[in-house]
């Protein structure tokens, strides 16, 4: 044994080559902690110390190479000077530059997934050798920072600048043939072929029918273009990138300028310049929020795990109502391998969920993500009825029918006759409370709330409801069952709207109250958009449509009249009397045309003016900030209350389910990060501003404790 630690080992296998293999222990994946970049530093030093070594093998023990540094250090790390992170870069680098300099050629054998500084170990080697399976990237930019261990320096290099240019700012995970393609790695094998056809590269450069030493200094040099090709290549990818990113995320386009700065330059500069370009990004609050949210994720599939160990199988589904609601859950449970039955009380619907599944899988089929005979095996796995024949074998049902108390209970009571004692059944309403749906079950213990977004097959979120007489065993099952259809759950607690709609319903009240007194709402849309949502609130309005947004409005303010009931007529009401309902009937607060490639498109329509005049009280010309303050309280305020109510968990369970639910800009963090960057205090001072709105601007009395104690919701 050359060199023994708990995240390496280095031995000697065969003719003087030696092995050195990452296997971090206690761990399921290798990642780059401080102890894994401290034992590479002491591995190599071994290495070097050899004195008949001919080559080196880098391998790992794990099913991935290694996934990329360690995240849940970065907090910590990022919270130091810009200096000390420069310094930290560059000691790490060394470590790497140390692997590139050994004196002898080097291979790694990539058997999974290499990402971020897993990929920059790769590159420090002279060659790379992929399992098929494998993939490779550096998704640095997706947590608001760029490559940091020479990744930005070798990959152009050794790819080229538009190749390295849409790696690293797209943050692309690449499969192998792609990887070979570009140059990113020299062979593509089965996994068990991996470390002799690496062996074999060794001897080939032993024998000198390879020259590892000219690969080397290649990937040492400068970018091998003149000055004007490399000015041409850099400005074009500059403005493609920065048109795509959006001014919000800075990282993709930093990259590309900190490796227009490096061009010019051997290693040891360029990786200086690197290092403060990665310092500069790791210190913006984008990267503080992208990080936050990783770490927030990785909680939330902690919680998930946790309760899929006292889940009940789920091997058989079924969903109630197959209009596109049903026909989406149907598609994604057939798609991630749990077949499902899909009960309408007519043909006719049966026949509209059948379509939206098959528009679903031939879109896949068409983008080359599914063969057709796939396509064929998913159709087959949902079994479309009209009535209860199979229930017996049916482990949980998903009421999808009308968002309507009566409706859904008479449903509810008569699939529970129908289903095993031992049967989850759970409704995928969007406002309606579950511990009334759960009035008149036999099992109320067996009952909970699934609550899908629109469209299904597109949002990652699912909140599970927990009313007041569900067993744990119902909710880890409908978890766990969550999970497997690909979706990231939830768990809340019961009240109207539960977390999401109870929180996107006073946002929707701060754009009611803009319109009413006199904000354009095309402006707000813009205003809203520019701060990072997807869409406006008029547009999303539209788009979630007019009658579904009333329906749940009213829902809302029977649940919270002190600040959700509205006096007199609303813009929205003014939409729904005229038989405005948005995209679905191609009119709303805009209108909807047809594009050339058969999308709707929002048009302007003067009309909406004329129609809103009798509710809009006066003109103003509000400043975006205003905007931004009258959209962004009522939504933060509640966000707040469901915290404190026990709605969630905590505060990440809050964050997450506003990013996957509703599209909360994710390079903000979440609304209670939100209250935190801007200070406790801060926050409160300006809700007090425009306390004479009304209740939704008011802040709770422990949130006004918090401003005064200097507390924040996340450390």
């Amino acid at each position: 044994m050359i060199y023994e630690g708990k995240a390496i080992t280095v031995k000697e296998i065969e003719g003087g080559i030696a092995q050195l293999n990452f296997d971090l222990q206690g761990e399921s994946v290798n990642k780059f902690n401080r102890l894994t970049i401290e034992e590479l530093r002491a591995a190599t030093d071994a290495l070097k110390a050899q004195k008949n070594l001919k080559g080196l093998v880098v391998t790992s023990s794990k099913d991935s190479f290694i996934v990329g540094a360690d995240i849940t250090e970065f907090t910590e790390l990022f919270a130091g000077s810009e200096e000390d992170l420069v310094a930290n870069n560059l000691k790490a680098n060394e470590v790497f530059n140390a692997v590139e300099d050994l004196p002898f050629p080097t291979v790694t054998a990539i058997n999974g997934m290499a990402l971020g500084g897993g990929f920059e170990m790769c590159l420090a080697t002279d060659y790379r050798v992929m399992d098929k399976k494998a993939k490779v990237g550096l998704p640095e930019v997706k947590l608001g920072i760029f490559p940091g261990f020479g990744g930005t320096v070798r990959l152009s290099r050794l790819v080229g600048v538009d190749n390295a240019v849409e790696w690293i700012s797209g943050g692309t995970e690449n499969r192998a043939d792609v990887a070979l393609k570009v140059g990113a790695v020299d062979a593509v094998l089965e996994s068990d072929k991996l470390v002799d056809a690496a062996v074999a590269i060794i001897n080939q450069c032993n024998e000198g029918k390879l020259d590892h030493e000219a690969r080397r200094e290649e990937k040492k040099g400068k970018i091998k273009l003149n000055a004007m090709e490399s000015m041409m290549a850099f400005e074009i990818s500059k403005a493609f990138v920065a048109g795509k990113a959006g001014k919000n995320y800075p990282a993709p386009v930093e990259a590309i300028k900190v490796m227009q700065k490096h061009a010019g330059m051997t290693r040891d500069k360029a990786i200086e310049v690197e290092a403060k370009g990665f310092a500069k990004m790791a210190k913006t609050n984008v990267a503080a929020c992208l990080v936050g949210l990783f770490l927030n994720d990785q909680e939330l599939k902690k919680k998930a795990k946790a309760w899929e160990k006292e889940a009940n199988d789920v091997n058989l589904a079924a969903v109630l109502g197959a209009g596109i609601m049903g026909g989406g859950v149907a598609f994604q449970s057939a798609l991630k391998g749990t077949p499902i039955i899909m009960k309408d009380i007519n043909q006719d619907g049966i026949a509209l969920g059948l379509k939206e599944a098959k528009k679903l899988l031939a879109k896949r089929v068409e983008k080359g993500k599914m063969k057709p005979d796939q396509m064929a095996d998913v159709l087959n796995s949902i079994t479309p009825t009209l009535n209860y024949g199979d229930f017996k074998n049916v482990d949980l049902v998903v009421e999808a029918v009308v968002e309507n108390p009566k409706v859904k209970d008479a449903v509810l009571r008569e699939t529970e006759d129908a289903v095993r004692e031992d049967a989850i059944l759970t409704s995928n309403t969007s406002t309606i409370s579950i511990d009334l749906l759960a009035k008149n079950l036999k099992r109320p213990e067996n009952f909970c709330g699934m609550h899908f977004f629109n469209p299904v097959h597109m949002m990652p979120l699912v909140e599970v409801i927990r009313g007041e007489k569900t067993s744990d065993r119902a909710i880890a099952t409908t978890v766990a069952y969550a999970k497997a259809m690909g979706k990231t759950p939830i768990v809340v607690n019961d009240c109207p709207g539960f977390l999401v709609n109870r929180v996107l319903f006073p946002y929707f009240g701060g754009f009611i109250g803009l319109v009413r007194d006199g904000a354009d709402f095309q402006h707000v849309d813009k205003v809203m958009e520019k701060f990072g949502w997807p869409m406006g609130p008029a547009y999303l309005l539209d788009v979630v449509g007019m009658d579904t947004g009333k329906h749940a409005g009213e829902v809302m303010a029977d649940g919270f009249p002190d600040r959700m009931k509205h006096e007199g007529t609303t813009a929205i009401d003014v939409m729904f009397n005229n038989n405005r309902y948005g995209q679905k009937n191609d009119k709303g607060f805009y209108k909807y045309e047809l594009d050339r490639k058969g999308k709707q498109k929002k048009v302007v329509d003067e009309e909406t003016y004329k129609l809103l005049e009798p509710v809009v009280q006066g003109k103003n010309d509000f400043s975006d900030e205003d905007i931004i303050a009258r959209m962004m309280l009522p939504l933060c305020l509640e966000t707040v209350r469901c915290l404190e109510d026990g709605i969630v968990e905590d505060p990440a369970d809050a964050d997450m389910g506003l990013i996957f639910g509703i599209g909360f800009p994710p390079f903000r963090g979440g609304a209670l990060r939100y209250i935190d960057d801007m200070g406790v205090d801060k926050f409160v001072e300006l809700a007090d501003k425009f306390a004479d709105l009304g209740p939704l601007y008011h802040p709770t009395e422990k949130l006004r404790e918090m401003a005064k104690t200097g507390k924040k919701f996340f450390g």
